[in-house]
């Protein structure tokens, strides 16, 4: 939900900066794999419970993560590099609820384990319903520019960082934080099951 009006205000200032990095000779690729390594470092630093460390790679890694997109709308965007982009995205939103749960087993474990759990929920329903629009050659319905056909929810990439942010700020309110996160995730899970329901009708050609 929030991610198109984050995208409004910050694509200006995400393209400016490309642009400069793109005079160095930066490559996108370069800066996803950067992004990558800041988040897999955040969640170390959350496991040894350096929580404010770990905020501040988290939010470079984010930074990373909006730059890499910008960097390629200036030039031509690849397959490899939106294949790169959702992959190492997906690892990095897995890598911080186990930094929690490594932080302090015996209060994490169990929330974290069910955040992964509805990650799992939100990942695969936005990824079926990706690969799908595109053989159908659907028309992109929002105003985010990403690499596959993206299907919006109540938990997207703003809502995750707002979570991720939280949890660092107040690691004792880990295990809150968690559940209420992953019951927004089930319901957006929900919704995209529904909406994939709706929309893959059984065309002729599927029933002969």
């Amino acid at each position: 939900m929030l991610d198109n009006y984050l995208q409004a205000r910050l694509t200006p200032v995400f393209r400016h900066v490309a642009e400069r990095l793109q005079t160095l000779g930066v490559q996108a690729d370069t800066v996803t794999w950067l992004g990558f390594g800041l988040g897999v470092g955040a969640a170390l630093a959350i496991a040894v419970q350096a929580f404010l460390w770990g905020l501040a790679l988290l939010l470079l890694s984010r930074l990373c993560d909006g730059l890499d997109g910008a960097l390629a709308r200036l030039d031509r965007p690849t397959d490899r590099g939106r294949f790169l982009d959702i992959t190492l995205d997906f690892i990095f939103y897995a890598c911080l609820p186990l930094g929690f749960a490594v932080a302090s087993p015996d209060t994490n474990a169990l929330p974290a384990a069910v955040l992964l759990a509805s990650f799992i929920g939100t990942g695969t329903s936005f990824l079926a319903y990706a690969v799908l629009a595109k053989e159908r050659a659907l028309a992109p319905t929002g105003a985010l520019q990403k690499g596959i056909y993206f299907l919006g929810g109540l938990t997207e990439g703003g809502e995750t960082l707002l979570a991720f942010v939280l949890m660092c700020i107040f690691p004792s309110a880990f295990p809150v934080i968690a559940y209420v996160f992953s019951a927004l995730c089930v319901l957006t899970t929900g919704t995209r099951i529904a909406t994939g329901i709706k929309t893959f009708q059984p065309t002729l050609e599927d029933k002969t």
